[in-house]
């Protein structure tokens, strides 16, 4: 009688029968460091604050003084002396982070406008439709820079906008026949499910347009009063002429400017640039009332008012994709600028695009996927996975094989995880010795350096991802291998790797609430990718067995290649035959053909 074996055994968990979680099953860890409250001053008798390192080894790191930044026009600061916006940070600066600023073209080390607080706003999504991967990139990125602030001890206020009163909301309304607010409610509770999915924390304040018409139109006021724009039947723009920093951060000049993406041509204007501050009222449209008469916001003037309002004028970080550095945030700066001459971001910051085959990937041009497509597919951590893999500044292509690789990367973290919880689990911890071996303290410390160094220099994550591969590696040794097992503090050296991995995780928004519940799920989308159930995964390993039995090597072999090519791989071991997900064949040697 031939055995039906498990369809994983260790060092592969079980597969068991279980759903996948609903977003609402998802809570999201933060393991929040403590502040230690140095007594360390300045000369001039300033605090600074001492910033805990990543935990394992109990060493402070360094301190972040408290020293305010000279900043000047609409955002820029004080600029290091490096003029190479690619410098890496010295062993002098090691202890600081440093953010690429677009305003500056470089690199600059962070310095809150309050010691210890930091304001950060970042422009949310328009909300009529599903989010795509391009949208999951951006708040990925400034999710892991949320994360990341925090871990160094700051208290942030992470303000990330709903712009639910647009040209594309009225239009896809009209086209629904749907009133165009609730349209877009919506779709703001869909992209919130979204990032739940992504792992990605809630913003301190999630303003909406709808909601802060009285600051949008005193804005707009004050701009008025200040000479900076002018009204023409209803109908108020901004004018670039009375702006003399105009183009500031994008670097174009007035000559070079066109109308935007969503920018009518409209020949009343006194510049072509001119953009609009107040829309007058159409027939069939949403309209608030004002001064001017009853209409809606222009695109621009909504994040000033927002922000303004739940930030001030004066600010540490604003950001989003790139695509918003022209025209979106150079108007936001004009009009800031134009409401309160004193207004001042100190860092702007922006992710680059997703693209698909050297394309940026857009809702209006059609090449898209949305969040939902992908994680229907592959668990939404490998899509998190995939998109801290690359820098958050440069272009990332989006394909199969990357999103393969990064769900082949996520099971096997969470999979060593697994295993090494549940040996920890049978061990108290109260029986644990205070130390660990030398090879083992030496593996987690350069661990947590690499990873200080990468994370401060820019968010440099892809450094950090590959940083896991050393004590993910010095885990299993101590799992699975004889030399390992016989390890002398081996429960120890495990605890202390274990750590180190978890807290590096929490900050890269890996870490999971059950490892046992995201493998359980990696592998159902596994399955769903091969089109095959786990039914037919295990008749095939049953077939495999007889084959071998009876010394059939050739169709033993066969049933290997046809698993192993829709990215199911399958475990010999003397329990007996398992699998996992893999790298579907055809991939790999597509990628060999390739090189």
């Amino acid at each position: 009688m031939i055995t039906l074996f498990k369809c994983c055994y260790k060092p592969f968990l079980p597969l068991r029968k279980t759903s996948l979680l609903s977003p609402s099953q998802w809570p999201i860890p933060l393991h929040r460091h403590r502040i230690s409250t140095a007594t360390t001053k300045y000369a001039d008798n300033r605090p600074r604050v001492r910033f805990r390192s990543f935990g394992s080894t109990g060493q402070s790191q360094p301190s972040i003084n408290d020293e305010s930044r000279k900043t000047t026009g609409g955002g820029g600061g004080e600029s290091n002396n490096n003029s190479n916006s690619n410098c890496n940070i010295n062993k002098s600066s090691s202890s600081e982070l440093w953010l690429y600023n677009t305003m500056s073209k470089q690199k600059e080390v962070f310095r809150p406008k309050v010691a210890g607080k930091v304001g950060m706003y970042v422009c949310g999504v328009t909300a009529y439709d599903l989010s795509h991967i391009g949208h999951a990139r951006v708040y990925v990125c400034f999710d892991v820079l949320y994360r990341y602030l925090r871990h160094l001890g700051y208290e942030v206020n992470y303000v990330r906008n709903f712009t639910d009163v647009d040209d594309k909301i009225i239009a896809r309304a009209r086209e629904l026949g749907e009133d165009p607010i609730s349209l877009s409610r919506r779709y703001c509770e869909e992209f919130r499910r979204d990032m739940v999915y992504l792992n990605c924390l809630s913003p301190s304040v999630e303003p909406r347009v709808s909601e802060h018409m009285p600051q949008i139109i005193d804005m707009i006021k004050q701009i008025l009063d200040n000479g900076c724009a002018y009204n023409i039947d209803g109908d108020v723009y901004f004018s670039v002429d009375e702006f003399s920093d105009y183009g500031q951060l994008s670097g174009r000049k007035l000559e070079d400017n066109r109308a935007g993406e969503r920018v009518a041509v409209d020949s009343r204007k006194k510049n072509p640039a001119d953009f609009a501050l107040w829309k007058s009222a159409k027939e069939g449209e949403p309209f608030w009332e004002s001064p001017w008469g009853p209409g809606r916001p222009g695109w621009h003037i909504e994040c000033s008012a927002m922000s303004a309002a739940h930030l001030g004028y004066f600010f540490d970080i604003h950001g989003g994709g790139m695509d918003l550095i022209f025209p979106h945030h150079e108007n936001e700066i004009a009009q800031s600028c134009a409401a309160c001459k004193k207004s001042n971001v100190s860092y702007w910051i922006h992710n680059g695009f997703v693209t698909i085959d050297s394309e940026k990937m857009s809702k209006s041009l059609g090449n898209f996927f949305t969040i939902r497509q992908v994680i229907d597919l592959y668990h939404p951590l490998a899509l998190r996975l995939f998109l801290i893999g690359t820098h958050y500044r440069s272009p990332i292509n989006y394909s199969d094989v990357l999103l393969e690789k990064a769900s082949d990367r996520v099971f096997y973290i969470y999979q060593t995880l697994h295993d090494c919880e549940e040996v920890l689990s049978h061990h108290n911890e109260e029986d644990r010795k205070d130390s660990i071996p030398p090879a083992v303290s030496s593996c987690v410390s350069k661990f947590n350096e690499e990873v200080l160094l990468s994370m401060l220099d820019d968010l440099h994550t892809p450094v950090s991802v590959s940083a896991l591969s050393e004590p993910l590696k010095t885990i299993n040794d101590l799992l699975h291998t004889r030399k390992g097992k016989k390890q002398e503090l081996r429960i120890e050296s495990l605890a202390a790797l274990e750590k180190a991995i978890k807290n590096v995780l929490s900050i890269l928004g890996l870490m999971p609430t059950s490892y046992s519940e995201v493998l359980q799920q990696l592998m159902e989308k596994a399955l769903k990718r091969a089109k095959l159930t786990e039914a037919q995964v295990l008749q095939k390993i049953e077939e495999r067995t007889s084959a071998r039995m009876s010394k059939e090597y050739e169709k033993s072999d066969s049933i290997r290649k046809e698993l192993a090519a829709v990215g199911i791989a399958l475990m010999d071991s003397p329990d007996g035959t398992s699998w996992r997900p893999a790298v579907p064949l055809s991939m790999q040697e597509q990628q060999i053909s390739a090189a």
